[in-house]
Order: structure tokens, then sequence, then C-alpha cells
């Protein structure tokens, strides 16, 4: 309801967007230009950990990560990917655009890209960057959803200077900053995690396939007030897990929730309070772990990743988004994890931070995201 209230003070997102009647041709670096196909993933992986490794970024990706990008609905390929090829048919720069389905309070569009190392200054990526904003400006205004409106970007805080500067030269400016921390989990006699009692019909469980649409719920409705976040469609809920680990994941489900009043609380979305009607469970709080192997060597040491972690906001302070995560966590180390990490936004509103600090986390990268807001 908030999201369409604001929309009321907006002018229509086709005027909004500005999007040009044509997209801006590609003429630096004398390569050729097509969209991106499936059949290019281990080319796109290659040129990707190319660029990863240049800039010192800390992760790598799998060709399974890359495929998946390719077999999700809602990415229009065809339309909104750019590879830039050589004389030699070498793959030397990309760029996407990416919106999601389940936008409903600001509608957005991501810009990924880059330019292999030995192809850097020539002016490909300025280029390829224009005409990302230009497409990204079409696709919005083609959504028909006269919401707030953003096309944003990512950055690695220590990344190349000059990436940072064609973003702000395009106008885009830092609205998050993110951290990455990781916990040591070498000595848990002598740094114990805790020992959380949940109280009354809460209950931890760990991750099954019957409670993985209610853990989407429970997502959703736990980063509904956390800036930058959508729902999460069902379809959107299940790509991305290449790398999801269910023995590491740990849910806390109410057996014996309060359905009258939760369904009379405004605050509890049609799709829970459906749910809660037909007598399904109620997942409060989650914990979504994944491994990268791929990343050991990158780090320096062994780790599990909490990918999501919540809680439903009319459960906060019964200390089970904890419970979760210190599940978690003793999963990752009795498989022998050295660490366990996560990032967090830096202005997260649920005071995650606190509780990352009294389980011993430190920060270990950073990075941002910058937009342009319409």
């Amino acid at each position: 309801m908030a999201a369409t209230q604001t929309s009321t003070h907006l002018a229509p997102i086709a005027e909004r967007a500005d999007a040009p009647a044509s997209l801006p041709s590609i003429t630096a670096g004398d390569l050729t230009w097509r969209p991106a196909v499936a059949d290019d993933a281990p080319a796109l992986l290659d040129l990707r950990n190319t660029i990863a490794e240049a800039d010192a970024e800390p992760y790598r990706e799998t060709l399974e990560e890359i495929t998946d990008l390719f077999d999700a609905p809602w990415r229009r390929f065809d339309t909104d990917s750019l590879l830039g090829v050589d004389a030699e048919g070498t793959l030397r720069a990309y760029g996407f655009v990416e919106t999601m389905p389940g936008d409903t309070r600001t509608v957005r569009a991501f810009l990924f890209g880059g330019v292999h190392p030995d192809r850097r200054g020539e002016g490909i990526g300025r280029e390829l960057f224009a005409w990302q904003l230009a497409r990204g400006r079409q696709v919005l205004a083609a959504s028909g959803k006269d919401l707030p409106a953003r096309l944003g970007v990512f950055a690695e805080d220590d990344g190349p200077v000059a990436k940072l500067h064609l973003y702000e030269r395009a106008g885009l400016a830092p609205r998050r900053f993110y951290t990455e921390m990781r916990r040591d989990l070498r000595d848990l006699a002598g740094a114990p995690l805790p020992e959380v009692e949940l109280a009354g019909s809460l209950r931890l469980v760990p991750f099954s396939d019957e409670y993985d649409d209610a853990a989407r719920l429970a997502h959703n409705d736990a980063f509904r007030d956390h800036w930058g976040s959508e729902p999460q469609t069902p379809e959107q809920w299940s790509r991305g897990r290449t790398a999801f680990v269910p023995q590491w994941s740990y849910l806390v489900v109410d057996d014996a929730p309060d359905v009258e009043a939760l369904v009379a609380d405004p605050d509890t979305d049609a799709e829970t309070a459906a749910a809660l009607r037909a007598g399904e469970p109620l997942v409060v709080a989650y914990e979504m772990a994944a491994r990268f192997d791929e990343d050991f060597e990158v780090k320096g040491y062994t780790f599990g990743y909490t990918e999501l972690l919540g809680t439903r906001r009319a459960y906060r302070g019964r200390k089970a988004g904890l419970a979760a995560l210190a599940a978690g966590m003793r999963a990752f180390a009795a498989d022998g994890m050295e660490y366990a990490g996560l990032d967090v936004d830096t202005a997260n509103p649920s005071g995650a931070h606190g509780m990352y600090a009294a389980l011993g986390f430190e920060v270990t990268h950073s990075s941002r995201m910058l937009s342009i807001e319409l």
C-alpha cells in the first residue's frame, strides 16, 4: 500500500524513465556485438573470472552459476544483453540489464558488465555502459509499473577507480554500503556459539522442501522494511541455488501461531494470510546457507556462507534468527569449515549488526550500490 500511495505523486514511469527511441552504437575497440545465448556460458565464465582476478575481487564463479543465469525465464538475453567479440572470436566484453518480476515497491533495472583487462583504456566500457543505461531506461519505461524506479550498479569499494568514476560521471550516486564478515569456527571450545532456547511454540528445524515456500514468505516479510528489498516470487526464490546447502540451512517455525491475530494484523501480507488460513506451516526465521568452494583459495580459508538470514517482523526480539544462525554455524564447523561468512547492509534496520558483533564476526570486505533514482 505504501508504494501505491507514493506512486500517486509521481509522473508516469514512461515519462520519468526518459527512454531513448534507439540505443547508442558501440564502435570502440572494433568488436562485433550480439546478444548472449546459453552456449556462451563457458566463455562468459572465463571472462568474468578473468576480470575478477585482475580486479582482486574476493570471489570466483562456476559454470553452474553462469548456466543458471540463462535458465531463469524472466531474463531477456535477446534484448537485454550484449557480448563484444574480437576478430578471433574471443569474448572481450559483456553487458546485461536485469529486472525482477516481483518488484512491487520500486521497479528496478540493474546493470552488470565488464571489459577484459587487456582491452581496457579503449573506450569500450564507456560506450557499453551508455548502451546499458539507455536499455535500462527502455526496460523501466516498458514495465508499466508507475512506481519509484531505480537504475543500479554494484561495485567493490576497493575496485578499479576508473569504474567508479564512470558510474559517477553517468549520474549514479552511492546509495547503500555493504560489509562482508567472517567468524572463526576453529576453536568453538574457547569461543563457543550461543545455546539458544526458544520459548513457547517456536521450534528449530532443519531446512526441508516442505517449508521452502513458507521460508520465502518469511523472507518477504522480514525484508519489507529493508531499503531496496523487493518481494520474491516463487520462481525467483527457487533460482540461483547452485551453491545452496540444505544441510547447513535452518528454520524456526511456530507450531501454534495466533492465526486470528496475524490475519487481522494489517502488516500481514496477503500471501501469508492465505497460507495461515489454509493451515500451512509458518516459518518465522530462516538461515539459508551456501558453499562456494571456488572461493576457498581466493580467500585463503574454507567457510560456510549464510546467504539469507531474517526474522518475521512480528517475531523479532525472540531470538529466532539467532537460533537459526547459530545452528547453521555449528553445521559449518561440523563439516570442517574454518569460518562462517555473511554480508550485511550497513544500514540494516533489524539490529543484525549487534548480533553479529556479539557472535564474534569481523569485517573482511566492503562494497556499495550506486543508482539513479527516478
